[in-house]
């Protein structure tokens, strides 16, 4: 199959964490209030970051023609519109989100787990697609890998 192998699938490797946290936060008191007008205002921004930044990927993904969902075949290294700027922009996204949600829920466990959810998601998703990439486009990609940072 022409795809990468993930081991994780990228919302599940934020999301347990996320889940976790906010069960914690509900079930336990947190130690540090996350609370306030300016954490909400934080939290939306971050939301409304996550849907134009993640909405401008996959329609930058879906004019070129390859693959939204992860797990699909690439085919060719997109180097240009949220590429330009991070090698994994839809998981910068999806980060962002996670930390919205934790900011809006006001759970200190949450926003401590956030980490833990990136780890997964380089673990479980990043490095798999990178080897695949590496793989498939060779020079190209090395190429691109040493111009762009993996996150922003």
């Amino acid at each position: 199959m022409d795809a990468p192998a993930f081991r994780i699938w990228p919302p599940v490797a934020l999301g347990v964490p996320l889940a976790a946290g906010l069960f914690l936060s509900a079930a336990t008191d947190d130690p540090v209030a996350v609370t306030g007008s300016a954490v909400r205002w934080v939290g939306w921004a971050l939301v409304v970051a996550f849907v134009l930044w993640n909405g401008w990927t996959l329609a930058h993904m879906a004019t070129h023609d390859t693959a939204v969902l992860p797990g699909g075949a690439t085919v060719l290294v997109l180097q240009s519109g949220p590429f330009r700027l991070s090698r994994n922009p839809l998981y910068v996204g999806l980060v962002a989100l996670d930390v919205g949600w934790a900011l809006l829920a006001h759970s200190f466990w949450a926003l401590v787990l956030v980490p833990i959810g990136v780890a997964a998601l380089w673990w479980g998703a990043i490095r798999p697609e990178e080897r695949y990439l590496a793989g498939k486009f060779g020079a190209e990609y090395e190429a691109y890998r040493s111009r762009v940072r993996r996150w922003v």
